[in-house]
């Protein structure tokens, strides 16, 4: 057929909303190589995706631009992967976004995420979502436009599926994470380890993620269901660092500082004054997973491999930046005279 890509058992036309960073490049190229006509909407003029990917111009918080996008285009699948960090993205866009489609849907997958539970542990996809008031936005939104589209579900039959995954990792990973451990443990740094390491975390590597929803798209019992998406073990936030620590190779020392110094000393979870990688210090919320293994035949990377696998792709691709430590250097400094302290007052 065409330059030896494999060929689908039902060849789609497929649009990714979001296809040009983290999950949608790695979607795009799964899509490709099973031999999918793919369309990516972004808000940029150009995207760097070859040329057998389509480009569609918008902004999916528009819902003029999104109807007048998407009005004669007959997708038959949509994967939607945007959040708007700085605006925001609100059920009624998502919503709006998802009637744009209009009525040649086999399925529409929309990535949620773990935080739409809005706090706690081992969450199943039964369980209550975060309330239409929480006063986190992203939570909030997230909630909100998956009972949306679930309602659009049970009104028209609208063939969604939603996903929810806790902290994503794996090569292109946009965010300041896994790299943030590794620039440190190159530079021989120290790791801060905030509180007692044992608050809990949760993670999925991105092939499998990509993975899980392609296989909602073609499960005809994934058509109006959650799920959750995720490595089975949640881990404490000392035991992501020994796995960081292994993947590299290193032995990075690890100081650990109680969270209340940290803020007093003016360290944010989000930064500019970031001390454990972007937003990875915050409380736990977990889930399990076996629906997805049972309905999709979830089967998750081990930890340890996505990590020695995403390692390998920082060697090669990650450009270093030119880090200030000058915060976390003050951190250590107080940790490290206040120990002096206590052993003096201990040998006294």
């Amino acid at each position: 057929m065409n330059n030896g890509e494999r060929v689908p058992a039902t060849r789609r036309k497929v649009l990714v909303i979001g296809g040009t960073l983290f999950i949608g490049r790695s979607l795009v190229s799964e899509l490709l190589a099973a031999g999918h006509e793919v369309w990516v909407l972004h808000r940029k003029p150009e995207h760097d995706l070859g040329k057998r990917v389509g480009s569609i111009v918008a902004d999916r918080n528009d819902p003029e631009a999104m109807r007048q996008a998407l009005g004669t285009a007959h997708f038959e699948v949509v994967f939607d992967n945007v959040y708007d960090w700085e605006r925001g993205t609100t059920a009624a866009q998502v919503e709006a976004g998802a009637r744009a489609c209009g009525n040649h849907l086999h399925r529409y997958i929309f990535m949620s995420s773990v935080a739409a539970y809005g706090d706690g542990l081992n969450h199943h996809e039964g369980d209550a979502l975060a309330p239409d008031d929480h006063p986190d936005p992203y939570v909030r939104n997230k909630a909100m436009s998956e009972r949306a589209l679930f309602r659009l579900h049970q009104r028209i039959a609208f063939p969604v599926a939603t996903i929810r995954p806790p902290f994503i990792f794996g090569p292109r990973n946009p965010f300041y994470r896994e790299a943030f451990f590794w620039d440190r443990m190159r530079d021989n740094r120290p790791i801060v380890l905030p509180g007692d390491g044992r608050r809990l975390m949760q993670f999925v590597y991105i092939k499998d993620l990509v993975t899980a929803c392609l296989r909602a798209v073609e499960e005809p019992s994934a058509n109006g269901h959650a799920f959750n998406i995720a490595n089975p073990r949640a881990i404490t936030q000392a035991e992501a660092i020994a796995a960081f620590a292994e993947a590299a190779g290193k032995k990075p020392p690890v100081i650990r500082i109680p969270r209340e110094r940290i803020y007093h000393l003016g360290g944010h979870p989000m930064g500019p004054q970031l001390y454990f990688g972007f937003y990875f210090d915050v409380a736990p919320i977990t889930q399990i997973v076996t629906k997805a293994q049972r309905v999709l035949g979830f089967k998750p990377t081990d930890f340890l491999t996505g990590l020695k696998e995403t390692y390998r792709w920082y060697l090669r691709h990650h450009t270093k930046r030119e880090t200030d430590y000058a915060y976390e250097d003050r951190l250590l400094g107080l940790a490290q005279a206040q120990a002096v302290q206590a052993q003096a007052q201990a040998a006294h």
